[in-house]
């Protein structure tokens, strides 16, 4: 099950409260003040991991809560602390204050780590406030409570390149082709009820590039409106470099004009908004195996008119399959080093 949303609740361990002892010795005929403190409540700690790629674990189990401190004990026995609870979400999730609405952090790499709910501190023993003038305190703390907050998790693929399209264009068809992905690939419309990633190399072991490319459940129009399956899978695109746009050139879409269909699509990414319909983008006429000769024609014209690049493909036989991978491969390669250029000159100050 494909969950990229989820509520979640988490408190952090109070602290131990500190311990009110006197000491008997022998030979001390009043003995002294000899309570320790309690010990720091656990942490909430979350983590960003490759092994999971899903939100469903927090969507059945939504409430998390850090181990207490342990009270101080005589002697001046400083309490345990109490034990940290971590949480493992899929990179590329971002976590939003429920409250407030304001970003905590964006997971963005594996094996990130932010404390998101602080553990109480312990509180101080009578040990503590004894003075020359005060032999005998009475005085102790109890342990501050844990931070408890709600978060909202929304998952955000991160991927290179985003397949986007009506449905049945053939988009699970070609990242089955170009990756290991193994979507799920049938002849009626939304076949695709999740998105999926695959992984695409090209070139040889010396000079590889690989990027990941994400295959989205096919838009219709006015999908902007809950048509279809609606427009919300498009936040998996959001992050990706590149777009490619599959477009059916065959007689078995069943829409005449295929400039048409290009301009719907194009209007939900602007739609949804992001800068989605601004990204760049590569057009690609899939199933050319059999292709309608004037469809085709029509849409050579168009991409000619936008100077976009257009490659004919069939995914079935493999034929242009290589012509693109290729041409992705270097659009994404490009954007990488500029990216890389810009964020050099203008570094970004930590937090």
């Amino acid at each position: 099950m494909f969950i990229d949303e989820a509520t979640i609740r988490v408190k952090a361990g109070d602290g131990g409260n500190g311990c009110l002892a006197f000491r008997r010795e022998k030979f001390v005929p009043r003995g002294g003040p000899s309570g320790g403190d309690g010990g720091k409540g656990g942490d909430v700690i979350m983590e960003s991991s490759e092994r999971h790629n899903t939100l469903v674990h927090f969507r059945f189990n939504p409430e998390y809560k850090a181990q207490r401190g342990r009270h101080g004990e005589g002697s001046n026995k400083t309490g345990g602390e109490g034990s940290d609870v971590t949480l493992k979400v899929p990179v590329g999730t971002i976590v939003y204050d429920e409250e407030t609405g304001a970003k905590v952090w964006d997971f963005s790499r594996p094996d990130e780590q932010i404390v998101i709910a602080h553990g109480g501190r312990g509180g101080r023993g009578n040990a503590r406030f004894a003075t020359s003038t005060h032999q005998a305190p009475r005085e102790h703390e109890e342990g501050r409570p844990g931070e408890e907050r709600v978060f909202r998790l929304e998952l955000k693929l991160l991927a290179d390149v985003g397949l986007v399209g009506y449905p049945n264009v053939g988009k699970s068809t070609l990242i089955a082709r170009i990756s290991a992905a193994r979507p799920k690939i049938a002849d009626y419309p939304f076949t695709t009820l999740q998105p999926n990633l695959g992984v695409v190399a090209v070139g040889d072991t010396k000079n590889e590039i690989s990027f990941v490319v994400a295959d989205i459940p096919g838009l219709i129009e006015g999908a902007h409106d809950g048509a279809g399956l609606g427009i919300q899978f498009l936040r998996h695109i959001e992050r990706t470099r590149l777009l490619v746009h599959l477009v059916d050139v065959s007689d078995a879409s069943g829409r005449p004009d295929v400039v048409k269909d290009v301009e719907v699509i194009l209007g939900e990414l602007d739609s949804f908004g992001a800068h989605l319909a601004e990204k760049p983008m590569i057009m690609v006429a899939s199933k050319i195996d059999a292709a309608n000769k004037d469809r085709l024609a029509k849409l050579k014209q168009y991409c000619k008119r936008k100077k976009l690049e257009l490659f004919p493909i069939s995914a079935v036989t493999g034929k242009g399959i290589d012509e693109l991978k290729y041409a992705m491969a270097e659009r994404v390669e490009d954007m990488r080093e500029e990216s890389l250029e810009s964020s050099v000159a203008s570094p970004q100050q930590d937090l």
